[in-house]
């Protein structure tokens, strides 16, 4: 069973400070896990947001003290399982075999921001991806998507030709799918050993969202981006909750939070925050000495679409094995994500 605690000060070393005032007056306070580093927008604005919305929705009667290195990103969902912790935020792609349906948020060619794919994905997943019942074992609070995933290297990259053969940093899911259909050697590492993969040169490169070059100070380790227009692939991820300690808050703060926060409206705000990464680490990466920015030409463009035809098809297919219509949630989320 979960354990609720007054909090009547602040501890030490928190990478998150929460008001005094509001801690007291806290009838239930949640445990945080994370694993990003402190200042990346996870811990520096996600966090806070969606403690902010729950203090809101439920008049500060509930609140919640973020902890860093609890245990690995592949580990997070057993960790809120296991009430370790009372929630947390997982990348689906670290979890090989585990998650299926979410591959679909992740291909490549969706037209929109990280906010935009992040509401279409919360509504797909309430009316089709649901069903398959991954997540069973913990509460989904929010889900979503950062901003389209791009090419970050230590030497210029000019050409799509070039990626044949390079040791890349990809993630599971649809951007080792990706990698391996380029002709990369896929390295798999945890978003935050990347800075150290690269810097060591046991990669020549990462594949990830546009933010990561400030949140994981790319522009010093991989000074030249090369992008795709609509990315490589988008990154799937969850805030989730453990059940019991969900269960065991009061009838009328749970539906307070289901009603207010909890779907949608997290899924959305934190969206937005990962937009605002993109814009912050493109205005970042322009300002840097060193730093270069190439855009895929058409001829690469048209080869990556039909490279990542092929991709598309066999997410697809893994998704229908999975009891879901994969079509029409993948239809779904493009005609949700054109009417942001």
């Amino acid at each position: 069973m979960a354990k609720f605690s007054k909090l009547s000060t602040l501890l030490a070393g928190a990478a998150l400070a929460v008001s005094a005032v509001t801690a007291q007056a806290a009838d239930y306070t949640l445990t945080i896990s994370s694993w990003a580093p402190p200042t990346h927008n996870i811990n520096a604005k996600m966090w806070p947001k969606m403690i902010e919305m729950i203090e809101e929705a439920t008049d500060g009667q509930v609140t919640a003290e973020l902890k860093l290195g609890l245990a690995p990103p592949p580990a997070q969902m057993d960790l809120i399982m296991d009430g370790a912790a009372d929630m947390s935020i997982i990348f689906h792609g670290y979890q090989a075999g585990r998650f299926v349906t979410t591959k679909l948020i992740e291909l490549p060619g969706y037209e929109g921001n990280a906010e935009a794919a992040s509401v279409a994905y919360w509504r797909t997943f309430d009316k089709y991806l649901s069903k398959a019942n991954e997540h069973r074992g913990v509460k989904v609070v929010a889900l979503h998507t950062h901003g389209p995933a791009q090419l970050h290297s230590g030497a210029p990259i000019e050409s799509l030709d070039q990626v044949a053969g390079l040791k890349l940093r990809v993630p599971g899911g649809v951007g080792g799918d990706m990698g391996a259909a380029l002709g990369a050697t896929g390295i798999q590492v945890p978003a935050p050993k990347v800075y150290e993969t690269l810097a060591s040169k046991a990669a020549d490169g990462v594949v990830m969202p546009t933010e990561a070059r400030k949140g994981f100070k790319l522009t010093e380790v991989a000074q030249h981006y090369y992008e795709m227009p609509g990315g490589f692939y988008r990154g799937s991820f969850a805030f989730i909750m453990n059940e019991d300690t969900f269960a065991d808050l009061p009838e009328d703060l749970r539906q307070k939070l289901e009603d207010e926060v909890f779907g949608e409206p997290a899924s959305r705000a934190i969206g937005a925050i990962w937009d605002g990464g993109d814009a912050d680490s493109l205005a970042l990466t322009k300002a840097t000495e060193g730093n270069t920015i190439t855009v895929a030409s058409d001829a690469d463009l048209a080869k990556f679409q039909a490279l990542s035809g092929d991709v598309i098809t066999k997410v697809l297919e893994e998704v229908n094995g999975a009891g879901v219509d994969a079509q029409a949630a993948y239809d779904m989320i493009k005609a949700e994500m054109a009417a942001q």
